[in-house]
C-alpha cells in the first residue's frame, strides 16, 4: 500500500505546470484563512492593549444628571468596597493647547497620583504626578509621545512648556512627563483625525473649573470580580447615600471590551469562510486535474489492471494524488500567510500570536478537500475495463 501511495505521489511531479497552478489555489485559500485570523487576533489583542491604557479595563461611574454630584465624598465611599483596588477621580473636556506659536485641539484629563495604577498610564520619560503636586493645584502637566514627536520632533521633551486653556483660564504648564498609552494602534492609526491626550492635576482643573465635581470615577477592581454584581451594588449604595433614583450609570467597560471583540470574531469568521469558500473552488480544480490525469493515463490503468492491480489499489494511488496536492498546498499557503502576517504585523507595530489550532485545522480541512474531489476521478479510474484502456490512444 504505501509502495502505491510514494508512486502515486510521484507521479504527480509528471506536469509541474498543472501542478503548480493547482497548489497555489490551494495556498491562496489557506493564506487567507491564516492571514484573516491573524487579523483578528491582532486587533483583539491591540483593541484590548487600548483599552485598558484608556483606563477602560474596569467600570466607571457617570453622573447622569447636571445636577448630579460626582464628589470627594463619592470617591471615598467607592474606595471603600472590599472589591474595588483603587478608584481615581477623572474631570475631563476638550480644549486647545498653544505652543511655538501653534495652536492644538487636545483631550485633556484631570487625575490624580494613582492614574499609573487606574488607567494604566506607561511612563517613558519624567515622572508622574504626587500627593504634593494635587495638593498644590500645581501647573504642571504630561502628555502623550505621539503628542511630543509630532510637535517637536523627540519624544523627550521634559521640561518644555505650554499654554493650556482649562476652564476659563489659560495658564503656562510645564511637562513633567512624557507617556505612551497602551498598544498606540489608535494613535498610529487615526491619529491625524483624533486629538492628542493631555494630563493635568485633577484639583488643578476643578480650580480652573470653579468645581469641585469629578467627569467620572475610574475604577479597578480585584480579580475575578463580578464585573455585572459590582455595577448594581454601586449603583444602588450611591442612590442610598445621595438619595437620587436614577442618578447614576456605572459603565462596565470590560463587557464594552467583550462587545468590540466579539465584532473582531465576527469579522474573522466572515473571512474565513470566504477563504473556505476558495478551498471548496480550489478543490474543483484538483477534481478537474484528476479527471485529466485518468485521461492521460487510461491506457497505464488498463495495463496495471491486465496485470491484477485490484480496484482499491487504483483508488488509493488517485486519492492520494489528490490529498498531497492539497496538503502541499495548505502548507505553502501556511507559509506564505505566516509570513505576510508577520510583515504586517511589524509595519504596524502589534503582536503577532501564532495559532498552531488553525494550522492544524486547515491541513485536515484541505486533506479532506484533496480526498473528497478526488472520490469521483479515483472511482472513474478504477471502473476502467482493461480492454477498453488498453484500446485507448
Amino acid at each position: 500500500m504505501l509502495e502505491i501511495i510514494f508512486k502515486s505521489i510521484r507521479g504527480v511531479f509528471i506536469n509541474k505546470g498543472r501542478m503548480l497552478l493547482t497548489l497555489l489555489g490551494i495556498a491562496v485559500g489557506v493564506a487567507a484563512v491564516i492571514i484573516t485570523n491573524n487579523i483578528g487576533d491582532c486587533g483583539k489583542t491591540a483593541l484590548t492593549g487600548e483599552i485598558d491604557g484608556l483606563g477602560m479595563g474596569g467600570l466607571a461611574v457617570s453622573p447622569n444628571k447636571d445636577s448630579t454630584p460626582l464628589t470627594m465624598a463619592e470617591l471615598e465611599d467607592i474606595k471603600s468596597l472590599p472589591y474595588v483596588s483603587t478608584a481615581m477621580p477623572l474631570v475631563f473636556e476638550t480644549t486647545n493647547v498653544y505652543f511655538q506659536d501653534k495652536q492644538k485641539p487636545v483631550y485633556l484629563f484631570g487625575i490624580d497620583q494613582t492614574a499609573d495604577k487606574s488607567i494604566s498610564l506607561s511612563l517613558l520619560y519624567g515622572r508622574f504626578f504626587n500627593s504634593g503636586d494635587i495638593a498644590a493645584n500645581s501647573k504642571i502637566c504630561m502628555v502623550d509621545q505621539k503628542f511630543a514627536v509630532d510637535n517637536y520632533g523627540t519624544d523627550n521633551i521634559v521640561g518644555k512648556t505650554i499654554m493650556i486653556n482649562s476652564g476659563d483660564t489659560t495658564d503656562k504648564y510645564s511637562i513633567i512627563g512624557i507617556l505612551k498609552t497602551g498598544s498606540g494602534l489608535l494613535q498610529n492609526v487615526i491619529g491625524n483625525y483624533i486629538p492628542d491626550f493631555v494630563y493635568i492635576p485633577y484639583s488643578t482643573m476643578q480650580n480652573n473649573m470653579s468645581s469641585n465635581n469629578f467627569t467620572q470615577i475610574v475604577i479597578k477592581t480585584n480579580e475575578f470580580t463580578d464585573y455585572d454584581a459590582a455595577e448594581k451594588d454601586i449603583v444602588k449604595r450611591m442612590e442610598r447615600q445621595t438619595n437620587i433614583k436614577d442618578g447614576y450609570t456605572v459603565n462596565n467597560l470590560a463587557k464594552q471590551k467583550e462587545s468590540l471583540n466579539n465584532i473582531l470574531n465576527i469579522f474573522s469568521v466572515v473571512l474565513s469562510a470566504i477563504g473556505a469558500i476558495s478551498l471548496l473552488v480550489a478543490g474543483l480544480n484538483i477534481m478537474n486535474v484528476m479527471l485529466v490525469s485518468v485521461a492521460e493515463q487510461t491506457r497505464e490503468i488498463g495495463i496495471k489492471k491486465s496485470l491484477g492491480a485490484s480496484r482499491g489499489s487504483i483508488v488509493v494511488e488517485f486519492l492520494a494524488k489528490s490529498a498531497f496536492i492539497s496538503v502541499v498546498g495548505c502548507f505553502l499557503g501556511i507559509a506564505v500567510g505566516t509570513v505576510l502576517s508577520i510583515i504586517g504585523a511589524s509595519i504596524f507595530g502589534l503582536t503577532l500570536n501564532f495559532r498552531p489550532d488553525i494550522m492544524i485545522v486547515m491541513i485536515v480541512f484541505s486533506a479532506l478537500i484533496g480526498t473528497f474531489f478526488g472520490i469521483y476521478p479515483a472511482v472513474k479510474a478504477a471502473s476502467l475495463k482493461p480492454v477498453d484502456a488498453l484500446r485507448y490512444y
